[in-house]
């Protein structure tokens, strides 16, 4: 099957150039079903929580159902418990009449949740980029990918919650920019995930003594980068050493990923290296960055119809919804 799939893929891209979706996903705590004493306790399965086959197969099938209908070709995912969630994942995708033959997921530090990747493209490879020996640090997910002799690497984020103040964020930002330094910065790179960081932070923290405990400093604006560019792709000019947050190329009212008592935030970013800004090779294309919103995730119109549990410990699964947090896409081309 994977051979197939991969010389149909290499014959569309000698009939002219393809356009590949790309998006990320938090999906919420996606845990399975076998205890491994790392779970949350209300994801101990088989207790009175729940979490069992019945809520575990409905979690799998809206999962399913949001993914199938964003089709990309990458998407990468935040809060995978393990690999066999990532595999019953992609069984019931498969299922479902969407195949993605290649995964990984950053399994090497034993995190309660960790990322991954689901594509429809073979990669070179994928390895992990420990931010920290410490546990409370996620490992980033660094992948290679080649497309019609291009090189393209994507490296996929959770980075430290707001439970936390910023200097937690701004180490995994650092990791993380050392090693786009080591690859070099005018390479095809795109970086997204859930940063637990807006995509201008820097304005909504500032006065939060509990998260800045940095100066005003920020990991995902300062040390990215992405403070300096603030316009339209389309008029966006080249700027060395700097990232580009793609949610600067839709209109302010649609910059979200996330609903915070009752305030639209953009928790989950792709960013992009100058070099996907320059039309030829690979390039993003305009106007095509968005969070993905169709009317079965909102309830009540105004909140996002995350997975629901009851609002007392112990938390006991209904087995109902999808997610708190919503998809982001974006399209590129590859000549």
């Amino acid at each position: 099957m994977r051979p197939l799939l991969l010389l149909l893929f290499l014959a569309t891209l000698l009939f002219g150039d393809k356009i590949v979706k790309i998006a990320t996903y938090n999906v919420e705590n996606l845990f399975d079903l076998e205890k491994s004493g790392h779970e949350y306790k209300e994801f101990i399965p088989y207790t009175k929580s729940r979490w069992n086959q019945k809520t575990y197969k409905i979690k799998l099938n809206n999962i399913s159902r949001v993914i199938k209908d964003i089709n990309a070709d990458i998407i990468a995912l935040q809060e995978i418990e393990s690999l066999r969630a990532l595999k019953d994942l992609r069984y019931t995708l498969k299922r479902d009449g969407l195949y993605y033959p290649y995964y990984k997921i950053a399994n090497k530090k034993n995190t309660t949740v960790k990322v991954a990747i689901l594509s429809k493209i073979p990669f070179i490879y994928a390895k992990e980029i420990a931010v920290t020996s410490s546990y409370k640090y996620r490992n980033i997910l660094e992948v290679k990918f080649r497309i019609n002799h291009k090189a393209l690497y994507i490296f996929v984020n959770h980075w430290k919650a707001k439970s936390g103040a910023e200097s937690r964020r701004i180490i995994s930002a650092k990791r993380l920019l050392r090693r786009v330094k080591e690859i070099g910065e005018d390479k095809n790179i795109i970086i997204l995930g859930d940063f637990n960081s807006d995509y201008e932070e820097y304005k909504r923290f500032k006065r939060n003594r509990r998260l800045n405990d940095t100066g005003g400093k920020t990991g995902i604006n300062h040390v990215l980068h992405t403070i300096y560019q603030t316009k339209k792709a389309s008029q966006t000019k080249y700027m060395k050493n700097s990232l580009y947050n793609l949610w600067y190329d839709t209109d302010e009212s649609q910059r979200f990923s996330y609903i915070f008592r009752r305030k639209k935030e953009a928790m989950d970013s792709i960013i992009i290296s100058q070099s996907l800004l320059k039309k030829g090779g690979i390039y993003y294309m305009h106007n095509t960055i968005s969070s993905f919103r169709p009317p079965y995730l909102f309830k009540k119109k105004r909140y996002i119809y995350r997975w629901q549990t009851s609002r007392r410990r112990p938390f006991i699964h209904k087995g109902k919804g999808y997610s708190d947090h919503l998809a982001v896409s974006a399209k590129f081309v590859v000549e």
